[in-house]
């Protein structure tokens, strides 16, 4: 991605962050309030540092708990808090300490399904959520995420271009990753869309 949608993507979710932080005064008990902002931070994780992303992904995780116990069926939030799961076993070099949040990933992406079972994005997700392990124990051994919280904020491309060294394993790093930017991108788009948010300020 370029600077320029990058900036336009940390602007839009930070505004949507910011608006439903607004909502929750109002009213602390709106799961889809409470599962937009939990979505926002999610996004926005991916454009810190590992410490910084860990930090919004925790803060994350608690907007979506939030949200499950008051409706503990909410399909689109037990999905997104899989994902939370599945982003921070990625920035946990660990292995042990990865599986922990894999295994709570698929968990979430299992009740996701159970509750909405015709959708194609939960469906996938759980699919995936079996081949991160492996993924995870790739990534770190070729030093990706060393080389990311180095970097600092924004997407790793020299450390996505390391791992991509004629392998066809990195045709699936790939797949895999963009899948997970893709998917959190549009379940985090459509869910701002349904709650027809005005569009940021001009810059």
């Amino acid at each position: 991605m370029d600077m320029q949608s990058d900036f336009d993507r940390i602007l839009f979710f930070e505004h949507a962050r910011k608006a439903a932080e607004a909502s929750y005064s109002k009213d602390p008990l709106d799961s889809e309030n409470l599962t937009r902002w939990g979505g926002a931070l999610l996004e926005l994780s991916q454009f810190q540092n590992v410490i910084e992303a860990k930090k919004m992904l925790d803060d994350a995780m608690s907007k979506f708990d939030e949200a499950l116990i008051i409706d503990s069926k909410k399909h689109d939030a037990l999905w997104c808090m899989g994902n939370a799961n599945t982003s921070y076993a990625f920035l946990t070099p660990d292995t042990d300490e990865a599986k922990v949040y894999f295994d709570k990933a698929t968990d979430y992406f299992q009740q996701a399904v159970d509750q909405d079972g015709s959708n194609e994005l939960y469906l996938k997700s759980l699919e995936v959520a079996a081949k991160a392990p492996e993924l995870h124990s790739e990534v770190h051994k070729q030093g990706g995420f060393a080389q990311q919280a180095a970097l600092g904020p924004g997407p790793s491309t020299s450390a996505s271009a390391k791992f991509g060294k004629g392998k066809k394993s990195s045709d699936l790093k790939y797949d895999i990753f963009g899948w997970v930017i893709l998917v959190v991108a549009i379940v985090a788009w459509t869910g701002f869309a349904k709650s027809n948010m005005p569009s940021p300020p001009p810059r």
